[in-house]
């Protein structure tokens, strides 16, 4: 073949192999991004359960804690994108699993505490596949402790 015929191909084969490359690269970072935040969803629950079987029951720091947001101030969650308080479920369960209708008034019918994550909708930031994900929804039960009773009095969380 003519080199004359051959001239700028390569910069035309560069381009489409670098397209690809980038579209992977991106894509492998999403889905460690994907995992990480699946990750935090979950050690949220986890946190949330523990300082909620501690604090008083329906105290508005268990959802402020449960999202990272330890700054005392209502926001979202400065760790997990569009996270907010709207997301987290505080349920107080009876021994048998049941949600207790008024937890403040049947406090010794609680046994465990429920903290759930839901409808929590993940970004993508793909260039050109900008989606939204629903992510599952995430829980953690644990057993009640003192629900914020002591014997010097109430607690703070």
């Amino acid at each position: 073949m003519n080199a004359h015929k051959q001239k700028g191909l390569a910069v035309v084969e560069t381009a489409i192999v670098g397209l690809v490359a980038m579209i992977v690269l991106f894509a492998v970072f999403e889905v460690a991004r994907v995992f990480f935040v699946m990750n935090a969803l979950e050690e949220a629950t986890r946190r949330g359960a523990r300082v909620a079987a501690v604090c008083q029951i329906n105290d508005p720091a268990i959802r402020q804690i449960t999202i990272f947001n330890n700054s005392g101030t209502a926001g979202p969650s400065p760790l997990v994108f569009n996270l907010t308080t709207g997301n987290v479920d505080v349920d107080y369960l009876d021994d048998g699993g049941g949600v207790v209708g008024d937890p403040v008034g049947s406090s010794l019918d609680i046994d465990y505490v429920r903290v759930g994550i839901t409808n929590y909708q993940h970004q993508l930031i793909i260039p050109l596949f900008g989606r939204t994900i629903n992510m599952p929804d995430f829980a953690t039960i644990l057993p009640r402790e003192s629900l914020g009773v002591t014997r010097e009095g109430l607690t703070t969380c």
